[in-house]
């Protein structure tokens, strides 16, 4: 389990508070060995968010940024000019000390910067505050806002707004790759519809990983491009068809050839993600033999055409995954 403790202060941008909670749970919710805690810690306790005005209890309090925090993430507090309570800077001294990533969205930039943490390191805060940044802090190379994110490991700083997702996103990116990353904003930002391909295929493919037919299965997966018949799984898996019928049906919940449309599904919408491969090119690889086909099928299971999709979903990764290498026709 890896912790994520966010430090809060009073007048921190309500928009800041689910930040994090969001992306590192939709990390967790796509598999794999992503695990994220998010704990919210704060001076005092309670804190008075801005826009819209909250009055939040926090569980935890500057002690969480010393103890037990793999990484600590600074949010804009109301008041950056206001120097950090003794407690927080020692806090977030002793965190940097033990190895704790440490980061910042917005003014929380100006936090870690007062505690003497960002001296010598490069960094960056929301435009506004830039000079103001630079003013303060002579000993800290301020990064005009460019690049999404600033990253001096173990430090990373992002502006405000929207900077903290391409913050969480970027930290997930460099914790298990690219392919979570995307998984988790995909859950985050494309429509409900447009997810049901992967999420429906990773749910079968857990129901038949102990799956006498497992062994079909992935040879089926394995020759998405052949023209496969009912024959020719049954022919695999050395049973009639209609045991095959009915042993898939029982396993995966699907009949053979559904199964095998859904496969071919999956990894067309991994070729849209992760390539530049033409509609065409990825039409004959899947199986489906012509675009109209892969379309036509692609639609009628997630509402969007494989172009719309590969467009939606390139908008939600771009500031976090670079496009992928153009393929030889």
């Amino acid at each position: 389990m890896h912790v994520v403790t966010v430090l809060l202060a009073d007048g921190v941008p309500g928009h800041q508070l689910g930040v994090p909670g969001a992306v590192f749970g939709a990390a967790t919710r796509a598999g794999g060995r992503a695990r994220y805690e998010v704990r919210a810690c704060s001076a005092t306790g309670t804190v008075t968010t801005a826009d819209p005005t909250l009055t939040l209890t926090t569980p935890w309090g500057p002690s969480a940024l010393a103890d037990g925090a793999d990484t600590v993430l600074v949010t804009s507090p109301g008041d950056h000019l206001a120097p950090p309570p003794p407690r927080v800077t020692d806090a977030l001294r002793a965190a940097a000390a033990r190895g704790c990533r440490m980061t910042a969205v917005g003014t929380g930039t100006f936090t870690l910067a007062a505690a003497g943490l960002l001296d010598g390191r490069r960094a960056t805060t929301s435009w506004p505050h830039l000079d103001e940044l630079a003013r303060r802090h002579p000993r800290t190379t301020v990064v005009p806002v460019g690049d999404p994110t600033v990253a001096d490991p173990p430090f990373h700083t992002a502006p405000g707004l929207f900077g903290g997702i391409d913050l969480c996103v970027e930290l997930v990116t460099a914790d298990h790759g690219v392919r979570v990353a995307a998984q988790a904003m995909r859950q985050l930002v494309l429509p409900v519809h447009e997810q049901v391909i992967a999420d429906e295929t990773e749910r079968e493919r857990d129901l038949t990983r102990h799956s006498d037919l497992a062994p079909t299965l992935r040879w089926l997966e394995a020759n998405l491009h052949r023209p496969l018949a009912l024959a020719d799984l049954a022919a695999h898996a050395k049973i009639s068809v209609s045991t095959l019928t009915r042993r898939c049906r029982a396993q995966t919940g699907l009949p053979p050839l559904r199964y095998l449309l859904r496969a071919r599904l999956h990894q067309a919408q991994l070729l849209l993600e992760n390539t530049n491969t033409p509609v065409e090119q990825i039409a004959a690889r899947t199986g489906f033999g012509s675009p109209a086909n892969l379309r036509h099928h692609f639609h009628r299971l997630t509402g969007t055409g494989p172009r719309a999709y590969r467009a939606a979903f390139r908008r939600a990764v771009a500031t976090v995954v670079p496009p992928p290498p153009e393929e030889p026709d």
